[in-house]
C-alpha cells in the first residue's frame, strides 16, 4: 500500500561541537558514541511541524493532490488546541472537500498507528490515496540545562502516501498499551489537567525507565509480528525501528540476534525525530540501496506513553 516516502528537515542544527560548549562535561566524540547523532535538526523559532509537514507532502505529491481522498497528520506538536491542525493542512495543499482529515496525537508509535489506520480505509474502500504526514517540532518544548533530552530530540517531518493500486504490503499489525509508564516521559503544560501557570512547560524524561520498557517489550513485539506474518527472524530482509538513540537501538538488536546488516539506522544527521524517524530512516534505506524491492521490512515504534506498536511492510513501489 506505500507508494512513496519522502521527508523534510529544518535547515536550522545543533551539533555535537556545539552541544559540548555548552555541556563541557560532554566530548563530541562522548556524545555520537553515546547517542550516535553527530547533529540534531532545529526549527527555526516560526517553523511549526505542519510547516515541515506541507514541504514533505508538496513533495511527495508533485501537483496530484486532487487524488487524496484521506488526510492523517500525526504529531504532538499541533498548531493549535483548535481546529485540527489536519485541517489547516488540508486547505494549505488544496485537497479536494471530499477529502477527510484528522489529527492522531501519538508519539514514538505514531507511524505505526498512522499506516494501520490508512490500510483500514483503504482495505474499507473508505479511500483510495490516503496522505500520512508525521511531524513534530520536538526541541520547542526541551529544557535549557536538560542535557539528556536535548542531545536526542531532532526537528522532522516525513509524508507517506498509501494507495490501492500500490503494490506494496503491510501485514502483521500489532499494538500494546500501558498507561502506567505515561509519567517517564510526559509534557504538562498545554492541556487540562493543569492549569496553564502551573504547568511545567518543558518535555520531561526519566532515561532509565524509558531504557527498561524497550528492552521489555519491543522483544515480544517483534516475536508477534513474526508470528502474525508467519514468518521467522531470519525471513525479515531489514530491520527498521524508531530511531531513539543508537545505544538503546544497538541493545535490542543484540537481544533480538539481529544481525548488523539487517539492522538499519539513520539518526546521525537528525536526532530523534519521534513519529517521523521510521518513515525518514525508510527513505534513507531505499535512497541509499538498503532497501530492494522484495525485501521484507519489519517496522516498530515505541516510546511515549507507554506505546508501542509494529508490522510487516514488503517493500514493492
Amino acid at each position: 500500500m506505500i507508494s512513496r516516502i519522502c521527508s523534510q528537515l529544518p535547515k536550522g542544527v545543533l551539533d555535537n561541537e556545539h552541544f559540548s560548549r555548552l555541556f563541557p562535561a560532554w566530548t563530541p566524540e562522548d556524545i555520537l558514541n553515546k547517542t550516535g547523532i553527530r547533529q540534531r535538526s532545529i526549527a527555526a523559532p516560526d517553523e511549526c511541524a505542519s510547516d515541515m509537514a506541507c514541504q514533505a507532502a508538496e513533495r511527495l505529491m508533485e501537483g496530484h493532490a486532487a487524488a487524496v481522498d484521506s488526510l492523517i497528520f500525526c504529531s504532538q506538536s499541533q498548531d493549535y488546541r483548535l481546529p485540527a491542525t489536519a485541517c489547516l493542512i488540508h486547505e494549505r495543499l488544496g485537497l479536494s472537500s471530499h477529502c477527510g482529515a484528522i489529527d492522531i496525537g501519538q508519539g514514538c508509535s505514531g507511524y505505526i498507528y498512522g499506516l494501520s489506520l490508512a490500510c483500514g480505509l483503504i482495505q474499507s474502500a473508505q479511500a483510495a490515496n490516503v496522505l500520512l504526514l508525521n511531524a513534530d517540532t520536538y526541541t520547542r518544548f526541551l529544557a535549557p540545562d536538560d542535557r539528556s533530552t536535548r542531545a536526542i530530540f531532532g526537528d522532522g517531518a516525513a509524508a507517506t502516501l498509501l494507495s490501492s493500486t500500490s503494490a506494496s504490503r503491510l501485514s502483521g499489525f500489532t499494538f500494546g498499551t500501558d498507561g502506567k509508564g505515561a509519567e517517564y516521559l510526559m509534557l504538562k503544560a498545554g492541556g487540562c489537567r493543569h492549569p496553564e501557570a502551573d504547568a511545567d512547560p518543558y518535555i520531561r524524561m526519566n532515561g532509565p525507565e524509558v531504557f527498561s520498557f524497550t528492552l521489555r517489550v519491543v522483544p515480544d513485539l517483534v516475536e508477534a509480528v513474526l508470528q502474525k506474518s508467519a514468518l521467522a527472524l531470519d525471513d525479515v530482509d531489514l530491520f527498521v525501528f524508531h530511531q531513539a538513540n543508537l545505544f538503546m537501538l544497538e541493545h535490542l538488536r543484540k537481544k533480538l540476534g539481529i544481525p548488523s546488516y539487517k539492522f538499519f539506522t539513520h539518526l546521525e544527521e537528525c536526532g530523534n525525530t519521534i513519529s517521523a524517524s521510521i518513515p525518514i530512516a525508510l527513505e534513507a534505506a531505499i535512497s541509499s540501496g538498503r532497501l530492494h524491492p522484495g525485501q521484507k521490512v519489519l517496522l516498530a515504534g515505541f516510546g511515549v506513553g507507554w506505546s508501542w506498536g509494529g508490522c510487516l511492510l514488503e517493500w514493492l513501489p
